[in-house]
């Protein structure tokens, strides 16, 4: 039986929620993907070309630093990754994690929170951060908990 993970990252508190519980419903594990400093409202403001997101985003090289790489990721087969969309795409945190561990032969299925838009190029910006073996699936945007064990037996 494979062992499944659910791995996110929530700058404002929407991906946490939406992930716990997707992670009680399925009955995976939980970790939180956390930056080694902690965003602010101020830096979350998309209207600042100086804050700090939006400087992230424009810079598609930028790789912020998580807090820990203590995830085990060499135990799980299946890897439920979340994190808000910003500006169209996965933040740049989620490139950091990737190229962080081992995914190789892993089956890595996104799910986001966002206030609009759509999974937009996500997929393949974050292809290069794994290796070739490892599949990214684009799942669902998830802004509430619908029927979560429905749509995880609809993407296994």
């Amino acid at each position: 039986m494979s062992k499944t993970l659910v791995a996110y990252f929530s700058a404002s508190g929407t991906t946490a929620g939406v992930a716990k519980d997707l992670a009680g419903a399925i009955g995976a594990d939980l970790y939180e993907i956390r930056p080694a400093v902690p965003y602010t409202q101020a830096d979350l403001n998309w209207m600042d070309k100086k804050s700090r997101s939006s400087v992230e985003m424009s810079d598609k090289s930028c790789r912020p630093q998580l807090s820990d790489t203590d995830a085990n990721i060499g135990a799980y087969d299946t890897i439920y990754l979340g994190f808000p969309i910003w500006w169209y795409v996965a933040p740049t945190i989620i490139n950091t994690f990737l190229e962080s561990y081992d995914f190789s032969a892993k089956k890595i299925v996104l799910f986001a929170t966002s206030g609009g838009s759509g999974f937009g190029k996500t997929v393949a910006e974050l292809k290069p951060s794994v290796s070739k073996s490892a599949e990214i699936v684009e799942g669902k945007i998830l802004n509430s908990a619908p029927d979560l064990a429905k749509w995880e037996k609809e993407l296994l």
